[in-house]
């Protein structure tokens, strides 16, 4: 078990670890155990493959009424603590053309995620039903990348496209992509992850992974948990998580998240 003590920041996923997605459901717990955590002098942090742009209302009334002031937002491409970036790590221009060209001629659709935007190429059924319940708030451009920074990328297609992509070598050594849908997987660095943000976090406060707690449910949290000096996953997460996670929290329903810091000594 590790030492409360010697923690200063906590890491939350949103999605099914502070947020019930399907439900639009904040659980009550969560902010009694961020204040908590807070007036026991430990940063709530929350590290996210959103962008900040889409983050659910109910998590923008959290981090204006708490405040939080720390986020890793973007699988860890741009990090930010007090509206101030500390570190950034934005796709290179003619990398995004490249891809954008083979998804074109392969009528996959995709969209360009910001800080400031989610802009998708065009809307269809099946891209709708998948981004909505992350944002309505996504825009209609195909050419955002040629003007805007551009973090990461979401390509829409189901796992029967997955042999294509890994044969195509349009990946290649630079890219990584990480499912979140039936219909649609994250495009992002090879080096991309949330524990890449979480990383340079740690040392923009001159603090070391053990000074560090993250809470995850998701495939995009593996290199997360591995990165903190001691990682949670949720009850409602994913196998593979819970295989690596110091400790597995109750379900999120279930007050998962105020029950395991509690357990773990971080709140009262």
């Amino acid at each position: 078990m590790l030492d409360p003590k010697n923690i200063k920041i906590v890491f939350f996923d949103i999605d099914e670890t502070l947020y019930i997605k399907h439900q639009q459901h904040l659980p009550p717990s969560v902010h009694t155990a961020l204040s908590r955590l807070k007036q026991n002098g430990i940063i709530p942090a929350i590290a996210t493959g959103r962008s900040l742009c889409s983050f659910p209302k109910e998590i923008d009334e959290l981090r204006q009424t708490l405040p939080i002031e720390l986020f890793v937002t973007i699988n860890g491409q741009y990090n930010c603590y007090q509206q101030q970036p500390v570190a950034t790590f934005p796709l290179a221009t003619a990398d995004i053309e490249r891809l954008v060209t083979f998804f074109a001629h392969h009528n996959i659709d995709y969209a360009f995620v910001s800080e400031e935007h989610v802009a998708v190429n065009q809307v269809t059924e099946r891209l709708d039903q998948a981004i909505r319940p992350i944002t309505d708030r996504y825009i209609i451009d195909k050419d955002y990348f040629r003007h805007h920074a551009v973090y990461q990328m979401l390509i829409f297609y189901d796992e029967s496209h997955d042999q294509m992509i890994a044969d195509s070598g349009i990946l290649g050594d630079k890219f990584r992509v990480v499912r979140w849908h039936d219909f649609s997987v994250d495009l992002l660095a090879a080096d991309g992850s949330k524990a890449r943000g979480i990383h340079a976090v740690l040392q923009h406060f001159k603090l070391k992974p053990e000074n560090a707690v993250a809470f995850g449910d998701g495939l995009n949290d593996l290199e997360m948990l591995s990165e903190v000096g001691f990682g949670v996953a949720m009850g409602n997460g994913h196998p593979e998580l819970k295989a690596v996670a110091n400790y597995v929290t109750d379900d999120i329903a279930d007050d998962g998240l105020y029950n395991g810091l509690q357990t773990l000594g971080l709140i009262h």
